[in-house]
């Protein structure tokens, strides 16, 4: 069996949203926690729900680089930052 290189995101997990991929992940995690899963089977789910968190995990990085907080200036001027929501 070859092994798949968890660091590397296949081409079907990179085109999920965040919600589908989130959804499945979970999915894969209540099969794995009810215990009735072959051992290859197991192996199989892990390496994908490995993929599936780095994805999910790279878009929450990307939104949150991507979030700025928009102010109203007493004068009507709108204006924008980064905001830091470490």
């Amino acid at each position: 069996m070859a092994k798949s290189n968890p660091a590397k995101i296949s081409e079907d997990i990179k085109s999920l949203s965040f919600e589908d991929a989130l959804s499945e992940l979970e999915a894969i995690v209540e099969k794995l926690e009810a215990g009735n899963v072959d051992l290859e089977k197991s192996i199989e789910f892990y390496e994908r729900g490995t993929q599936l968190k780095a994805h999910c995990e790279a878009k929450l990085t990307a939104a949150k680089s991507k979030v700025e907080k928009f102010t109203l200036s007493a004068d009507g001027s709108v204006s924008s930052e980064d905001v830091d929501i470490s």
